[in-house]
């Protein structure tokens, strides 16, 4: 049985190459300031040509055996001692003593109060809305550049999602834009946030750390404490980042961490709430157990609750992979760094920095081009070699069942949008020396 150890909150600062070329410079919008359409494009090279020049990089930095996926995950003998200690001691399901023990070790390595381990991220997200207080006819804040489990739940309730924009440092909501959109369009009426042009109660704000980037919390919890917002933190990406010494989650009233099969460490599927409120906890721990009254000879609920808790073999896969973590942090800054020293020799793309004063996991990493054409020339081009790369996910606002939901512009989703994409990120992909890439500026 591995002994679980607990978990340095020190990592070394993320260097920056010494040629700084597509390195944390201030990115030229092809959108106007508050349109949702393009309105033009830079002068770039032929879309083939920069391809080309990516996928060089590419294909010495990365082993050669293909395919190779965006992130995959890594496993060895202590995942195998435990979920083996589950199947043979027969506890599988949802009671046994590796989903207590995964609770704990999250709430340790994390330094927040209270973990209850669930089935996903989206049922944590789920029960977090539920113990916000999100009613029907209510509306979330929430970025239209995230993942569609962060909406879903919303409207589970019959509540509506609020579209906001995101900025380019951490990719995360930009207070600055939402506040202005705020004193447009809300007023505080008692105790209750109302959108002026819908009628309708603003009850919360979800805040998404896209890609592990730490978003700007402390702007945004105070923002939230002005319009008396519950604030709610989908860490679904971000185990392993930390915001001036605080790991994410630290500032919303409730979080929601994920253990997917593509997530930094992974129990299968997986996911798991954090609040620093007792209460909260409590609630969260008895809806996503169905709402089951304490034991007696008649099983009986007291609330409306949900299947949601999880099972202890999939907390045994989590706890293994927990103490893979730190590692898994190193090699991945690792990685981050020789994308970062590599990308710099070439220009017309800008690797993605973590904010400053964050230290974030490099779950996956990021790459810009200069528009929409040369992205899907790219991502052609690598599939075509076996290389997996992905886009940003469609922006929320452009499916079909969010099409009339309120939002505010979105400029900076629409071009992160168009010009992103993800590289392949798993923390067993070797990290040559990116020196062995140098390349004279290219276009």
């Amino acid at each position: 049985m591995a002994t679980m150890k607990r978990f340095p909150r020190k990592d070394t600062k993320m260097k920056r190459p010494q040629n700084t070329v597509g390195w944390g410079k201030e990115r030229t919008s092809t959108f106007a300031a508050d349109k949702d359409e393009v309105v033009g494009v830079r002068s770039s090279p032929q879309p083939t040509r920069l391809a080309e020049n990516v996928l060089a990089i590419l294909r010495e930095l990365l082993p050669e055996r293909r395919p190779i996926g965006l992130h995959e995950p890594r496993f060895g003998d202590t995942e195998k001692a435990l979920v083996m200690d589950c199947l043979d001691t027969g506890w599988v399901s949802t009671a046994g003593k590796h989903v207590e023990q995964f609770e704990q070790e999250l709430s340790e390595y994390t330094d927040i109060s209270h973990a209850i381990a669930t089935v996903n991220g989206t049922s944590a997200l789920h029960i977090c809305l539920i113990l916000a207080g999100v009613r029907p006819d209510d509306e979330v804040l929430i970025p239209s550049l995230t993942f569609v489990g962060s909406a879903n739940p919303i409207t589970w309730l019959a509540a509506t999602p609020h579209f906001v924009d995101c900025e380019a440092e951490t990719l995360g909501v930009d207070p600055a834009r939402l506040e202005r959109h705020l004193e447009e369009i809300a007023e505080v009426r008692g105790a209750t946030c109302y959108n002026r042009r819908t009628h309708r109660p603003i009850r919360a704000l979800m805040v998404v750390h896209v890609l592990g980037h730490p978003a700007r919390m402390v702007e945004l919890a105070k923002l939230a404490r002005h319009y008396h917002l519950t604030l709610i933190e989908d860490a679904a990406e971000a185990l392993g980042s930390w915001r001036g010494g605080l790991h994410t989650g630290s500032w919303g009233q409730l979080t929601a961490v994920s253990f997917n099969g593509n997530k930094i460490i992974t129990s299968g599927g997986g996911g798991a709430i954090l609040t620093n409120d007792p209460d909260l906890a409590s609630r969260a721990r008895h809806l996503s157990t169905t709402a089951r009254t304490p034991q007696t000879r008649f099983i009986e609920h007291d609330a409306i609750g949900y299947n949601y808790r999880l099972p202890n073999l999939n907390a045994a896969l989590g706890r293994a992979q927990l103490t893979r973590l730190p590692d898994h942090l190193k090699r991945k800054r690792r990685l981050a760094e020789a994308y970062g020293q590599a990308f710099a020799t070439i220009n017309n793309v800008q690797f993605q920095l973590e904010p400053e004063g964050c230290r974030n996991n490099h779950w996956v990493n990021l790459l810009l081009l200069p528009d929409a054409e040369h992205r899907d020339v790219l991502l052609d081009a690598a599939a075509e070699e076996g290389i997996l790369l992905r886009p940003f996910w469609t922006p929320l606002h452009q499916l079909p069942m969010f099409h009339d939901t309120p939002r505010m512009n979105l400029p900076q989703t629409l071009e992160l949008f168009a010009c992103g994409v993800c590289l392949p990120s798993s923390p067993d992909l070797p990290s040559r020396d990116a020196n062995a890439c140098g390349r004279p500026n290219t276009p």
